[in-house]
């Protein structure tokens, strides 16, 4: 599992410099303190969206009762989270030859135009409604961007002893966002009473109903590793996709992913059924996201110090989000396992199964650069987080039509950690943009 995995010729470049210099002196590396103010803006600007994708999920109760929604439509309100990947390509495409800034900026504007349609003061529910769900889309449409930079910001802007602790705080905090939706929005919009008929009852949902109008309104590194291709380059899209090795370790991270980011997104209507109230999932939904943030950020310093060792790292965590959903799985069905079914164990296992997720992201992230190397890190990255998307995207378009029973996403969510497990396992690392960094800069 270590780095000596690659052959001499994988690490041959696939494409040869067209006025080779013997002569020419070695090109030095320049990192500048100003890095850590990108990421750090980097990393807001990803939590504001990640916050407003899971602002229905965790207040699922409160929207039905208040604004008239039915689960179909909290459903496609997180739907629309995966859709507006459709058009990955267009970005992918900015973000090569237009850069970073380009790309982020058009990012911000679409996450801003949709808070604005959504802060729209309007009676009409139905015109309302059809803005809510325009507003959603919006804030997707800059997901392809500020989900797949980060790895391109960590090699830009950090020297390779910090890439994956830059990655994994680029690349986690957009699933901060969506943990912190999970306490701001119940605390803030209070749940529903049960129906019963009466004033009461009236006042209460109508306090709701005003909460919700409430909130409503509401210089690069240079150094010798960087690609080489461009998106027009039809050389890339070969080497990547004729690539088996890239592709098993896409649906190794696409699939798990892909269905716990649309199981997380509706975990209230999850844990109804076993009587959790919306506050508790709320809370059990924000600790399994935090947990995996910290403990993703820990591991990313973690390979940074010890290298070449990122698939051992993710079969450890794989096979504890493997065993943690199978533990939560058979825990919500305990009419039949007869397993004690108690808040306490509900909440480690989720939280459980939420660290080991989260933080395999950034270590997948800095592990496909280093299978598909050269090829450029904002199309690796936004070839896979499409697929994950397109995953969330089915399971959720499923979750349209069978919303009575759900307890088939808690199946979903544990065959998909045990796939990607068997996957992992069977694949083959190479660290070829390492042994430049370490080795050919030496």
């Amino acid at each position: 599992m270590g780095a000596g995995s690659s052959t001499e010729a994988e690490r041959e470049p696939l494409l040869a410099p067209s006025h080779p210099e013997a002569d020419s002196p070695p090109v030095n590396s320049r990192v500048y303190g100003r890095r850590w103010l990108v990421l750090t803006l980097f990393s807001l600007l990803a939590l504001m969206q990640g916050m407003v994708w899971n602002f229905w999920g965790p207040i699922q109760n409160s929207a039905v009762h208040a604004l008239g929604f039915t689960k179909s439509d909290i459903a496609v309100l997180v739907l629309w989270g995966p859709v507006g990947y459709l058009p990955w390509f267009l970005f992918m495409w900015l973000m090569d030859k237009k850069g970073l800034r380009a790309s982020l900026l058009l990012s911000t504007f679409f996450m801003l135009l949709g808070a604005a349609l959504r802060s729209f003061p309007l009676t009409d529910q139905p015109l309302r409604r059809w803005l809510i769900h325009g507003g959603q889309l919006l804030n997707g449409l800059a997901g392809p961007t500020i989900m797949s930079a980060g790895p391109l910001l960590s090699t830009t802007w950090f020297a390779p002893d910090q890439r994956a602790t830059a990655t994994a705080v680029a690349s986690l905090f957009c699933y901060l966002g969506g943990a912190a939706a999970f306490v701001v929005g119940p605390l803030v919009v209070p749940a529903p009473t049960h129906p019963g008929g009466n004033r009461g009852s009236f006042i209460h949902e109508e306090m709701i109903r005003l909460v919700l109008c409430l909130v409503l309104c509401s210089p690069p590194l240079i150094g010798c590793s960087g690609s080489v291709f461009s998106t027009s380059d039809w050389l890339l899209w070969f080497c990547l996709l004729s690539n088996l090795r890239f592709l098993m370790i896409a649906l190794a991270y696409a699939v798990p992913t892909g269905v716990w980011a649309g199981w997380s997104g509706v975990l209230d209507m999850v844990l109804t059924p076993a009587k959790v109230s919306q506050v508790d999932a709320g809370w059990i939904g924000f600790w399994s996201t935090v947990g995996g943030c910290v403990f993703g950020v820990a591991m990313a310093r973690f390979a940074d110090s010890i290298r070449g060792m990122l698939k051992l790292i993710l079969v450890l965590m794989l096979a504890g989000a493997s065993l943690s959903s199978t533990w939560f799985t058979l825990t919500c069905l305990s009419r039949v396992t007869h397993l004690p079914s108690t808040a306490a164990i509900l909440y480690t296992s989720c939280i459980l199964l939420g660290i080991f997720i989260n933080s395999s992201i950034p270590i997948f992230l800095e592990l496909f650069i280093e299978t598909v190397y050269p090829v450029p890190e904002g199309i690796t990255c936004g070839v896979v987080t499409f697929l994950g998307n397109l995953v969330t995207g089915l399971l959720l378009f499923f979750l349209t039509f069978y919303c009575t029973d759900v307890s088939w996403l808690n199946w979903c969510l544990t065959g998909s950690c045990l796939f990607s497990l068997v996957l992992i396992l069977f694949f083959r690392e190479s660290y070829d943009r390492l042994y430049l960094d370490v080795f050919v800069s030496v």
